[in-house]
């Protein structure tokens, strides 16, 4: 009799997790906000991103020139900037002020600016500088200016070592301006493009937004339907904890097994950025960040008592989650506090082990620290989600028997007046 009952709670356990799976799925199919977190935005934001970053380096950045010096070496030093691919000279003007101005209307990015003295120094055997301005609010043109303006100066500075050497050959020549050979090979990122290196990031962290948000509009919606503003509504199929969180993790992990496949697989073969994993490592990777994902919207849903303040609880953190990454700030320089609160996040292990993995070539032994890291995260936030989804289903049936007991008492003073009134 034990076994039997045992082998019926088990199977009556299963078709309600079935039946929670089949209304999930259904309510996520009507519900257009929730469609568009789950399947609209997951598609079209990693092409926008990567569409922007497709170029990976910027080209031709316009700056405005003062040449206070006029001289032939100025000018030679000018035309090689110009003939660079990166820096384009736009203006030429008569003073700084002019350039400023320039700057402030954003039509040039930087100003090179070439003493009076310059040639004069040269030509006497002294330093000679030139001065260079960027407009700092974009690191990308700052970097293209800056490094411009540092190799012009280094090949000219060789030129003029050439010159005052007095070498008898070209290897003579060679060994006075490059007595020591540098060869600058870029191991990972070998395009040195800003897209390669943070598009890979980027389309993780937009996996557990998405998956965050879409999860929190729908716990928002089904509060607002219920009667009493629960989480869980009164119904014999919600009668379990488990079947609850399954079900509804089931219907989540179906859509972004999905999801992730088509982000992590289609969107980086389509722009060309590096990608050296293999698909066993992808699934042995995906499989618990989706996961631990799933089970952390599901704690934070329960704190969602409106559909519109999921939005205003996550959307704002993207931004530190991206940089509490280590991807685009070294996570060295992180203080030790917001490095543990980053550990309570799964897209700062997912991202990791992802970019070692497609960037790197890192196999699941050399990530074994952040791929534990995503099965301990899904443990416990699964635990966490049970924990919560109790406390609501507790809350759901002390708010019926309060409702019971005040239909009850209204029920009863009906009566009471009823005899009263028969009395008299």
């Amino acid at each position: 009799m034990r076994e039997e009952r045992l082998i019926n709670r088990i199977v009556d356990g299963l078709k309600d997790m079935c039946y929670i799976w089949a209304k999930e799925m259904r309510s996520t199919i009507k519900d257009e906000g929730v469609l568009i977190f789950f399947i609209l935005v997951p598609i079209l934001y990693p092409l926008l991103y990567s569409w922007v970053y497709n170029n990976e380096v910027v080209r031709e950045v316009p700056v405005a020139v003062v040449d206070m010096s006029h001289s032939q070496r100025s000018r030679e030093y000018l035309r090689q900037v110009d003939a660079s691919p990166d820096v384009s000279v736009a203006y030429h003007c008569n003073n700084l002020a002019e350039a400023k101005q320039l700057i402030g209307k954003q039509v040039v990015h930087g100003v090179i600016y070439i003493p009076a003295d310059f040639s004069t120094n040269i030509g006497r055997g002294e330093q000679a500088t030139v001065e260079v301005y960027c407009d700092m609010s974009l690191m990308l043109t700052y970097k293209a200016i800056f490094q411009t303006s540092q190799a012009v100066a280094t090949a000219m500075n060789s030129h003029i070592q050439i010159e005052r050497s007095g070498g008898m050959t070209d290897r003579d020549d060679e060994l006075t301006t490059h007595p020591l050979e540098v060869d600058e090979v870029p191991i990972f990122n070998s395009t040195n493009g800003y897209g390669n290196a943070l598009i890979p990031a980027v389309l993780l962290l937009i996996l557990q937004q998405t998956l965050v948000l879409g999860i929190g509009l729908s716990a928002g919606t089904a509060r607002e339907s219920n009667r009493y503003r629960d989480l869980v509504p009164i119904s014999r199929h919600y009668n379990g904890i488990f079947r609850i969180v399954l079900g509804k993790g089931l219907c989540y992990f179906m859509i972004y097994a999905v999801m992730g496949a088509y982000i992590t697989c289609v969107v980086p073969r389509l722009f060309g950025y590096t990608t050296m994993v293999t698909p066993f490592q992808l699934l042995a990777l995906m499989v618990p960040f989706i996961l631990a994902s799933i089970f952390f919207g599901m704690t934070v849903s329960c704190m969602v008592r409106y559909r519109e303040n999921i939005i205003l609880l996550v959307v704002f953190t993207s931004v530190p989650l991206l940089f509490m990454t280590g991807i685009s700030w070294p996570e060295s320089n992180i203080p030790g506090m917001w490095r543990g609160v980053s550990w309570l996040f799964p897209s700062t292990f997912g991202v990791k082990g992802f970019l070692k993995m497609s960037s790197m070539g890192a196999s699941l032994g050399d990530i074994g620290f952040e791929y534990q890291a995503l099965w301990l995260q899904s443990l416990l936030y699964f635990f966490i989600t049970c924990l919560v989804y109790r406390f609501q289903i507790k809350q759901t049936r002390m708010h019926a028997v309060e409702q019971m007991e005040k239909i009850q008492k209204i029920v009863r003073r009906s009566k009471a007046t009823k005899r009263k009134e028969a009395i008299q």
